[in-house]
């Protein structure tokens, strides 16, 4: 079906994808990195306000709610993604509850401590950040992945960034991602990878 569906689109035609996020930046970032007949929509310029809920026990759940909810919606190809940090040492966790770890109402430096606190004497530090994409397009769903693999520190170091970024040092960086500057920390980061799986199956999909 796929393979029909994008060897028979001309360059004159387009095909609008909604991205299941009210972060425009987002929206924009992606956008350049897909090829020039998909028109990226996010959810605010669909006049889409209402947070969607995320109960799902995974990454891969999580994402497909989302999208499967925006497509529900409006009929419009979509996508959505979840990231998660999941820790050897402690089963995967914190994984889907990375936003969360600590408690509903918590925030970044709360999540840092418990996930501190709980790796105190492990000696084994290694972990991973993973987003999953989950697209319905034309009815049709798949699913893409990014992983950055890394190890966590005993202290925060850096300031930038969010989340868990100045506690999680990628393999082979000297650095936390909080101590990069934006562009080297995109440049490796589990969501630029996942996103370009995504992208390179509308390349691989369709003649250019």
């Amino acid at each position: 079906m796929f393979e029909t569906f994008f060897h028979t689109k001309t360059k004159k035609q387009s095909l609008e994808l909604v991205f299941a996020t009210h972060n425009l930046n987002k929206v924009i970032e992606v956008q350049d990195m897909l090829p020039p007949y998909i028109q990226l929509v996010g959810l605010d310029q669909l006049g889409n306000y209402e947070p969607i809920e995320e109960d799902g026990l995974d990454l891969e759940s999580n994402a497909q709610i989302k999208a499967v909810k925006i497509y529900g919606l409006y009929a419009k190809s979509c996508f959505a993604d979840d990231t998660g940090l999941e820790v050897d040492a402690l089963n995967g966790l914190p994984g889907v509850y990375s936003a969360r770890f600590a408690g509903e109402h918590k925030n970044d430096k709360d999540n840092v401590h418990l996930l501190l606190e709980k790796m105190k004497n492990k000696s084994n530090r290694k972990a991973q950040f993973r987003t999953v994409i989950c697209m319905v397009l034309e009815g049709e769903m798949h699913f893409f992945q990014g992983i950055l693999k890394g190890e966590i520190t005993t202290e925060p170091k850096g300031t930038n960034g969010f989340g868990y970024d100045a506690v999680f040092r990628p393999l082979g960086f000297e650095h936390t991602l909080a101590e990069m500057d934006p562009q080297t920390k995109n440049a490796i980061s589990h969501r630029f990878i996942a996103f370009k799986e995504m992208v390179s199956f509308f390349y691989s999909n369709r003649t250019i």
